[in-house]
């Protein structure tokens, strides 16, 4: 059976919780903010055209702007008024409503084909908002996803119930290697915990 995540507890207690954090974007891009950090380093990471799967997409914010810059995306996220406003954004992009720890893409029809990716990004503490106890079962799912070679970039607050620690071991469990570690998307040096972790883990060509 399939577990409430975190997030959508959320939007059961604050029915306007989506709305809230859609509106709370287009106010900070409206006020001149820099909202491509992460799509910025994702496509410094990549040649043009590849394909790349947003994880937890929200309204699109990262996965648009990759799609700008000439990448093939798929975005997934378990909150379809996320999903809508992601649609009615970034027409061009194929997002999709689902739950990471349901991923199966072979399952849908998809626009951009169903060949693995070559990069997921999860960014937006989207693994602090997962179901209790998914997390592995998620980080499997983006093993499986990723053409190998491929890498998850994945970015979340490391006070917020899921301990760096834990994540190091979920992530190597699922088969992935740690290639790097850094305490923001600017890329400052990690230390150890800063209170937040971008980390880029790799699946092993051979793996």
């Amino acid at each position: 059976m399939r577990k409430e995540t975190l997030w959508e507890a959320r939007r059961k207690e604050n029915p306007g919780h989506s709305q809230w954090y859609i509106q709370r974007f287009e106010a900070m891009r409206a006020e001149g903010a820099d909202l491509d950090g992460e799509a910025r380093l994702v496509d410094a990471m990549l040649p043009r055209g590849s394909r790349i799967l947003d994880a937890g997409c929200g309204p699109g914010r990262v996965g648009g702007e990759l799609a700008r810059r000439g990448h093939q995306v798929v975005g997934v996220d378990a909150d379809p008024e996320l999903i809508e406003a992601a649609r009615a954004d970034h027409p061009r992009v194929d997002w999709r409503v689902g739950d990471l720890a349901e991923l199966d893409l072979a399952e849908l029809d998809l626009a951009a084909g169903s060949e693995p990716f070559d990069l997921i990004v999860c960014a937006g503490n989207v693994m602090t908002f997962l179901a209790p106890g998914s997390a592995p079962e998620v980080l499997r799912r983006f093993h499986a996803h990723l053409a190998p070679g491929g890498r998850a970039v994945v970015g979340f607050g490391t006070d917020r119930g899921y301990a760096p620690e834990a994540f190091a071991d979920d992530a190597q469990e699922a088969g992935f290697t740690f290639d790097q570690r850094f305490s923001s998307w600017e890329l400052h040096p990690y230390p150890g915990d800063t209170g937040f972790l971008v980390a880029v883990l790799g699946r092993p060509a051979a793996g």
